[in-house]
């Protein structure tokens, strides 16, 4: 049954190409977000939320017709990528030795959101709902040309209604949509928090990302367009308050004395902490509303393969939709869930062991750590195809 009604709940990356895919397949989209989205401007400072888009997230982006309006200097391809623990072999992973230009790009969130909906507003079949949130939420047969149809009814935050045959829930690792229906989920925090710093370096835009491994957490280095970059620290809660209360200046002394050696000069312009928390939804669907993205599951930033892990499930989810129109909402939610819940539980549960292993500081398991990236680097084609993997190709 094609040309369903659906409601989307949740602007962001996940839900906007979510609708955007949808839309342009001919459905009806109802799309909730409860903040505006603006264009940023070319010229502004680089935002603190940025991500690793895989080739697998670049070719949907294409799909959607949105990636040519990412702006060039918003955008920064890396054909590198470098991990180590101190006095340990580097495991290096390059796109040259598997044939490809690059291995993913790092862009702003707040960017790929904004292409996003500047084509969402290009089309009559999807309905804007800004700056509200919904307060109710009900599912059940209702009669039409006297047949039951199972229908979900949202409630909004200013009292209008909205009917459909679909919700899509895209509202992040703070669903309020999931918590509404109360679905269960697992999660537990990892007692650390994550520090974000933007810096402007004295060197050309550069091509390689890196992560150094310490017992008190990861240490990272993500290149940016032109010569920006962010800084990601792992640390303990107290140590990433600490840190935030420093001002820019002597966050970049404390970066020189602490963070793995930098080779440039650099100065700080922003910084953000957050806390980590692992979740994971037990079902992914309830009725006629679905879990999508980090609603359905949230997993710890080290690998950079949350925003690519979400995309996914909007691949998966919109080719049932599309190619499977025939079949039941019911049946095609439940094939959704089949296909993503064991793959998104496979790589939380794999960088939760590769986090924890990472931070010990038993003396067999950092001697069987440091051999490990050593076996690693001379793996020669099965380290190639666990980077294909991690870009989405075969």
């Amino acid at each position: 049954m094609a040309n369903r009604e659906i409601i989307i709940v949740g602007g962001g990356m996940v839900g906007a190409l979510s609708a955007l895919l949808l839309a342009q397949h001919g459905d009806t989209l109802h799309l909730i977000e409860k903040s505006s989205v603006q264009m940023p401007a070319q010229d502004a400072p680089f935002d603190l939320r940025v991500s690793a888009f895989s080739a697998q997230s670049k070719h949907l982006l294409e799909q959607a017709g949105v990636w040519d309006d990412i702006p060039l200097e918003r955008l920064c391809a890396y054909q590198g990528l470098q991990t180590w623990e101190k006095v340990s072999q580097k495991l290096v992973f390059s796109s040259d030795d598997i044939g490809a230009e690059q291995l993913g790009y790092i862009a702003e969130n707040r960017w790929i959101q904004a292409v996003l909906w500047q084509r969402l507003k290009q089309l009559a079949n999807v309905h804007f709902y800004e700056n509200t949130q919904v307060v109710d939420i009900t599912q059940g047969l209702e009669q039409d040309n006297g047949k039951n149809h199972q229908r979900v009814t949202v409630t909004l935050a200013d009292q209008q209604i909205i009917k459909a045959e679909l919700l899509l829930a895209c509202d992040g690792g703070n669903s309020a949509v999931r918590k509404h229906l109360q679905m269960p989920v697992t999660s537990w925090d990892y007692r650390q928090h994550c520090l974000l710093i933007n810096i402007t370096t004295d060197c050309p835009q550069q091509s390689v990302t890196w992560q150094e491994f310490r017992e008190t957490g990861p240490c990272a280095f993500l290149p940016l367009a032109g010569n920006n970059a962010s800084l990601v620290w792992y640390h303990s809660p107290q140590k990433i308050k600490q840190l935030q209360s420093l001002t820019n200046q002597q966050l970049k002394q404390a970066i020189l004395t602490e963070f793995p050696k930098l080779d440039f000069d650099f100065e700080v312009h922003n910084k953000g902490g957050f806390p980590l928390v692992r979740r994971h939804a037990k079902h992914y669907y309830q009725g006629s509303v679905v879990l999508v993205g980090d609603a359905a599951h949230s997993i710890n930033p080290l690998a950079g393969q949350g925003v690519n892990l979400g995309f996914k499930d909007v691949q998966c989810l919109v080719e049932l939709l599309t190619q499977c129109s025939d079949l039941p909402i019911p049946e095609l939610l439940k094939r959704y869930q089949c296909q993503r819940r064991p793959a998104n539980l496979l790589m939380q549960t794999g960088m939760d062991v590769f986090y924890k292993v990472s931070k010990s500081d038993d003396p067999l398991i950092r001697i069987i750590r440091k051999s490990f990236l050593g076996v690693a680097q001379q793996s020669g084609q099965i380290k190639n195809r666990v980077m294909r993997y991690a870009m989405g190709i075969n």
